[in-house]
Formats: structure tokens, C-alpha cells, sequence
């Protein structure tokens, strides 16, 4: 696999100066250079974020969780904005690690959240569906969190998917309030285009000790030289709205980007990340995937940790890699979200976190 992935030709992670104590520099040139390029620059976040319990159920899931949805309200240049967050706090006397989920349908979370077995694993859970933040449409950037912020015509004005992980951020901004939480073992999941924006916004926040890719395929964890399945012309011809305008000018240009996704997975470094990928998922790429992780170790390696650790070829499906800092695992079937993805997740952050 090292010789598969000195054959993409990659753009370096680190500069012939960068040490583990100027890291920080380097990282922050490397989210300035995915902002201005590919998702999106972010406002700055708003000066409070406040929460109004709009429902409650103090023993729900037999008993063994609270629930409560909140409405998030924080102000904007177009006035106050709110949208709806579950949370599922397993009735535990220790602090809780917690579970960020940026999903695609409002609570219980459809098909891809096993709330359930969270809750059993010990695990929080804040969940909000991405259409309350702004509707995944090419509609001009006219509705929720979209239509309260100014818009010029700058290839740099931020995407839908900067504007997800933002929405993130504030869940976060709202957990820190909570005594019964863990502020050390908070970490963020998405899955397809939603794991996309749970990189972007555990990159960007550090608050958020862990991300996980489920599935995220182009312009998220695998890298774009060489790739198989969707490429960037596809990704910015029927979903132009994720991205900010520059991004459109590297169709057809994989092999003179000058960045690539590897370097936004080294972003997180020196905190663990994970990527999981499905074996028949090829318009992802599982093997773009795989590759990105073992690219992004070198930013691990610079600040003593493992990052990847691996047997130098493709994992198997139903092989997990768990050792080093930079998880990963390849499951068998198709673009989905399984209970078995779910599993590794919080078995990883067990390990790590």
C-alpha cells in the first residue's frame, strides 16, 4: 500500500520546518487553504447560544435515558435563528461521554442511529437533522441558517456543508454548559455528505476530541488524485450547494489540486480520528479512503503517536484497525450507516478517548 500511495503523487502535509511545536501554524494553514478552496469560509460564532426545552421526558428507552429536545437560538446579521436538538443522557452517575450526530432525518434518527444500543454502551447522544439547519437544495442559500447571513459573489462565501459543521459547533457550544457531561470525550459522527461535514467540523473546532467519516467518500475522506467512482466534477455538478464557488474550477483537475484530502484528515492531528468505509461502496472509494489515513500518520508520527497502524495492504471486509490514533475499519455491503459501523465507533473512542 506504500507504493500504491506514492504512485497518487500527493501534496505534502508537513513543510521542511514543521515540528510538533509549530504544528499549529501548519494546521491552521492547512483549514485556511479547505476554506478558501473547497467548503467554505465560516462567520465567526455568535455571541451566545441559548437553549429553550421544548420537550422532555425524564425516563425514556426503558427507562435508562433522559430526553429532551432543545431549540438553540443565537443571534445572526438577519436576527435570532433557532433550530431543534434531541439530547439522550443515559441515567448514569459518572460523566458521560457524548455523541455528536449530524443526521439526515429528525428524532428517533431513522435507519442509521441505534440509539438504543448507544445508551447501553454508556454513551450520550445530541442529535439535530441538517434540513432544520438549511435544506440540502440548490436553492440559492435562501433558506434557514443560509438566508441569515449576507451573500456577494467571493468563491470563498461558505457552503452547506461549512454550514452543517457550524451547526455542530453550536451543539457544541450548548454541551459545554451541561454538568453531565464529559468535555474530554465529545466527538462528532456523520455518514456520506454528513460525513464530510463531521470531519470539517472536528478539524475547525477542537473542542471536539474526536471525528468520525462514515462513508464520506469525495471532497471528504478519500483522497481525490487517483480516485475512483465520484470525482469532483460529478460532486460540483449535482451538489454545487456543499461547496463554496472556487471549488468548480478543479473539475477534471484531481491531479493539479493543490491540496488534497489527505491533508484535511492530518488536520485533526494530534487527536484520534476515524474512517470507515463499506467494501462495495465504490462510487466512495474504499481504497482512496484507506490510503488518505495512511497519508494523513505522517502529521501523527510528528507528535510521537501511531496514526494508522496497518499490515501494508487493503483491510479485508470485516477487518477493523484500532491500534494507532487514526482508526479505521472496511465493512461489508454497501453505502450505509450499520449498527456494526456504530459498534466500532464507540469501541475505537473506548480505546482512545
Amino acid at each position: 500500500m506504500i507504493r500504491e500511495l506514492q504512485k497518487r503523487g500527493l501534496p505534502p502535509i508537513l513543510t521542511a520546518s514543521t515540528t510538533a511545536e509549530n504544528w499549529p501554524h501548519r494546521r491552521k494553514e492547512i483549514i485556511e487553504l479547505f476554506a478558501r478552496e473547497e467548503y467554505g469560509i465560516s462567520p465567526e460564532p455568535p455571541t451566545y447560544v441559548r437553549a429553550e426545552t421544548t420537550f422532555l421526558e425524564e425516563r425514556a428507552w426503558a427507562g435508562k435515558a433522559e430526553h429532551r429536545e432543545v431549540a438553540l437560538q443565537f443571534p445572526t446579521p438577519k436576527g435570532i435563528f433557532s433550530f431543534p436538538v434531541d439530547l439522550i443522557l443515559p441515567l448514569k452517575e459518572d460523566k458521560l461521554p457524548l455523541i455528536i450526530y449530524i443526521s439526515f432525518t429528525k428524532y428517533p434518527i431513522g435507519k442509521y442511529g441505534p440509539i438504543e444500543e448507544i445508551i447501553d454502551h454508556g454513551y450520550g447522544l445530541a442529535t439535530f437533522c441538517y434540513n432544520d439547519v438549511t435544506e440540502d437544495r440548490d436553492d440559492n442559500f435562501s433558506s434557514g441558517l443560509a438566508a441569515m447571513y449576507p451573500r456577494c459573489d467571493e468563491g470563498t462565501q461558505w457552503g452547506k456543508i461549512s454550514m452543517w459543521a457550524w451547526a455542530a459547533s453550536r451543539v457544541m457550544d450548548y454541551v459545554q454548559k451541561l454538568d453531565c457531561i464529559d468535555k474530554n470525550r465529545i466527538f462528532s459522527v456523520g455518514h456520506s455528505r454528513l460525513g464530510k461535514t463531521s470531519l470539517w467540523a472536528g478539524v475547525q473546532d477542537q473542542r471536539f476530541a474526536s471525528a468520525v467519516s462514515n462513508d464520506s467518500g469525495c471532497s471528504g475522506a478519500a483522497i481525490s488524485r487517483g480516485k475512483q467512482g465520484e470525482k469532483i466534477k460529478d460532486i460540483v455538478t449535482r451538489f454545487p450547494h456543499w461547496f463554496c464557488k472556487n471549488y468548480q474550477q478543479y473539475q477534471d483537475k484531481e491531479e493539479e489540486l493543490p491540496f488534497d484530502q489527505h491533508q484535511l484528515l492530518s488536520a485533526m492531528a494530534p487527536r484520534p480520528l476515524y474512517v470507515a468505509s463499506a467494501a462495495e461502496d465504490l462510487w466512495a472509494d474504499p481504497q482512496s479512503e484507506f490510503l488518505s489515513c495512511l497519508a494523513a500518520s505522517e502529521a501523527y508520527y510528528l507528535h510521537g503517536k501511531k496514526g494508522l497502524v496497518h499490515k501494508n495492504r487493503f483491510p479485508k471486509p470485516g477487518e477493523f484497525l484500532h491500534e494507532g490514533e487514526i482508526g479505521y475499519h472496511l465493512r461489508g455491503g454497501t453505502h450505509f450507516l450499520s449498527r456494526y459501523d456504530w459498534q466500532l465507533f464507540m469501541r475505537f473512542m473506548d480505546k482512545h478517548l
